[in-house]
């Protein structure tokens, strides 16, 4: 019983408790000191106890919640899925994006397009001028693409006509695995909105690959 408990009492309480203590010590049933102050200790140190833990716990809840709401509205972390962009990244690998509304050309980025979302490269901004060859070589503005990041050159899906302007507010996209990927050269696809964009890639956090 605490101090602020023996407040509540009343006087005659307060008596009881004292005579019943006398006459337990009168009757040597009281327990030396040595055993009352140890499970004294036990008890503080029970009470330390839990308000740490609680005190843990509602840290852990914050940094959690902030985590969420970090990744959902800043940097979202998504997985790589199929074989489009390789060999820059592989399926299974796991990606930090960074939310941003201003893109340039050559960088990965993630797009959403119905309801899925699409790892791909930027290729064209706004009103760029993009060509193709029957090789697959991409030509932007009349100047020959450098793109050391596609391994085998393709004209792959496509079935628009060349030369493309890129529409205002789009980007012109590619994945880097030009025979198989589905991108902006299919009207499937198309053109990529700025409301369409996920995020750019930021690094990669976790590799599929263990070479």
């Amino acid at each position: 019983m605490t101090k602020k408990d023996l407040r509540h009492l009343s006087r005659k309480e307060l008596v009881d408790i004292v005579y019943e203590m006398a006459e337990q010590k009168e009757n040597g049933e009281l327990p030396p000191i040595s055993e009352i102050t140890a499970e004294r200790d036990r008890l503080n140190y029970r009470e330390r106890f839990r308000k740490v833990f609680l005190s843990t716990v509602s840290i852990l809840i914050v940094v959690a919640a902030a985590a969420v709401l970090l990744s959902t509205l800043f940097l979202p972390v998504i997985q790589v899925s199929g074989d489009s962009m390789e060999p820059a990244l592989h399926d299974g690998d796991i990606l930090l994006l960074r939310k941003t509304k201003h893109y340039t050309a050559g960088e990965l980025c993630c797009v959403a397009w119905q309801n899925k979302l699409l790892l791909k490269r930027i290729i064209g901004l706004p009103g760029d001028s993009i060509s193709m060859d029957a090789d697959g070589t991409v030509y932007v503005n009349g100047e020959q693409l450098d793109e050391p990041y596609v391994s085998q050159k393709s004209l792959g899906e496509c079935d628009i006509e060349f030369p493309y302007q890129v529409p205002d507010g789009t980007l012109f996209v590619m994945g880097d695995r030009r025979d198989t990927s589905i991108d902006s050269r299919s009207t499937v696809v198309g053109c990529i909105a700025y409301d369409q964009m996920i995020g750019q890639v930021l690094f990669r956090i976790w590799s599929s690959r263990k070479d």
